[in-house]
């Protein structure tokens, strides 16, 4: 694999080792993520898969995860 960024094309990480977790009751249309292995984790939509990854790192990711279980995100509920 080569040079992994932010907005690469999602294909280019490969099609082994997405998961999905967090899908909704919307027919499948979910988010889908991957621990890449040098501990980042990329983001793509499953209904683009061939689209854009977003790359975070591990603190950016559980930044986003426990301020979502602290409820920070609500907002985009309402």
């Amino acid at each position: 694999m080569g040079h992994i960024y932010n907005g690469m094309p999602a294909t280019d990480l490969g099609t082994e080792g997405w998961h999905k977790p967090w899908s909704g009751p919307n027919g499948g249309s979910c988010v889908e993520a991957m621990r890449l292995s040098d501990g980042r984790v990329a983001l793509r939509q499953s209904t683009d898969p061939d689209g854009p990854a977003l790359i975070y790192d591990p603190a950016e990711i559980e930044t986003f995860i426990l301020g979502t279980k602290r409820g920070e995100a609500d907002f985009l509920l309402a």
